[in-house]
């Protein structure tokens, strides 16, 4: 199979269509397949490190401000459709996919105009400006989310597969997580709250544990947070201002990025976090209680969307970020911590949620054209 995946921007595009190009090595390991981004995004670091080739075309997002910039690059972005048109031609294709974003308007665009089959995947709940622009032409919509579906009336054919991701629930003994938790330093007797704002951290959320530590009123629980790598320094100067060094704060653990998110993930006990589609499927996989405090700024309000239809199924809080303080974000994880049950039934909740065997599903609508 010779395929085209166009990723662009953020994880939450470009991880998706690393899975299913993954899948698509794994069953059939003689494919070609290259990814067409753009020289700004992630993309440029995550494509390559993934084992994958990566060609890069002029293209933007769509803003309806109206500025001399923005009227620049929608010239760049109409002329990135002969672009991507080019290399479509070179590499001869058998189906491109797209994984959201503006980098799939161009993209899918030239595959109509050389009439090569495009399929679109939309993680999110609320679909994309792209994903909406495209349904019409493209031959399948593959959604994350069930509530999708209505929210693309234009649409051929669609099919709710989930979105792919790496993490995944492992069914670790108490025994065994108890010994991780020692390992890290933490009490086994106290529930583990996970904070993280996305790769590159949230500046709202940090704030809000900044001050929840600075007053002490994490008593009856414990906290492991990744800052993100451009905030740690900030963060850790910020607290030092109250004579609170980093490195020593018993029952925390804070870090820029956390590698094994996975490991972390299955054995911590409450999640605070931003809703993008990607950490929604990790933590329903894991099968995780979680807050969510929704991006604000996120395309056409989408993250709230995201953690609305887990709020719906008991298996989440939402907090707005407008009404998020340390006074909010404590009250909520002391309220939900100090009860075991009601955390063991939303995770419950949210891994009922999940969508299996995703990359089969999504493998299986590939081939069938």
């Amino acid at each position: 199979m010779k395929v085209v995946v166009a990723a662009a921007g953020t994880g939450g595009h470009i991880n998706p269509g690393i899975a299913i190009a993954n899948k698509i090595m794994k069953e059939e390991p003689d494919s070609k397949i290259i990814f067409i981004g753009t020289k700004r995004g992630l993309e440029t670091n995550l494509v390559p490190r993934a084992g994958y080739e990566l060609k890069t075309i002029e293209s933007y997002g769509i803003s309806r401000e109206l500025s001399l910039k923005n009227v620049k690059r929608l010239v760049k972005t109409f002329n990135s459709i002969g672009e991507a048109k080019k290399i479509l031609k070179e590499f001869n294709p058998d189906l491109v996919i797209g994984t959201g974003g503006y980098i799939c308007i161009s993209v899918c665009m030239a595959a109509k105009k050389l009439k090569i089959p495009f399929i679109i995947h939309e993680s999110n709940v609320l679909p994309g400006i792209a994903t909406k622009i495209l349904s019409k032409n493209a031959k399948k919509i593959l959604v994350g989310f069930k509530e999708a579906e209505k929210r693309l009336p234009k649409a051929k054919k669609i099919v709710c597969t989930g979105t792919p991701t790496k993490v995944k629930k492992i069914n670790y003994t108490k025994k065994e997580i108890n010994e991780m938790k020692s390992k890290l330093g933490f009490n086994i007797n106290k529930p583990l709250v996970l904070v993280f704002g996305g790769s590159q951290g949230a500046q709202s959320i940090n704030n809000s544990m900044t001050n929840i530590i600075k007053n002490k009123k994490n008593k009856n629980y414990q906290i492991i947070w990744a800052a993100g790598p451009e905030q740690y320094e900030e963060v850790k100067e910020n607290l030092k201002k109250d004579n609170i060094e980093i490195d020593k704060i018993e029952g925390i653990k804070v870090m820029p990025y956390i590698y094994n998110m996975e490991e972390i993930m299955n054995i911590a006990d409450l999640i605070v976090s931003r809703s993008g589609a990607m950490t929604v499927t990790e933590i329903e996989n894991v099968g995780k209680p979680a807050i969510f405090i929704p991006f604000p700024y996120a395309a056409e309000n989408h993250q709230e969307y995201n953690a609305r239809a887990l709020e719906k199924q008991d298996a989440a809080r939402v907090i707005l970020d407008k009404d998020l303080t340390a006074e909010t974000l404590n009250a909520t994880i002391t309220e939900l911590t100090e009860n075991s049950t009601k955390l063991e039934k939303m995770g419950e909740n949210a891994h009922k949620m999940s969508s299996k065997n995703v990359e089969d599903k999504i493998y299986k609508e590939l081939k069938s054209l």
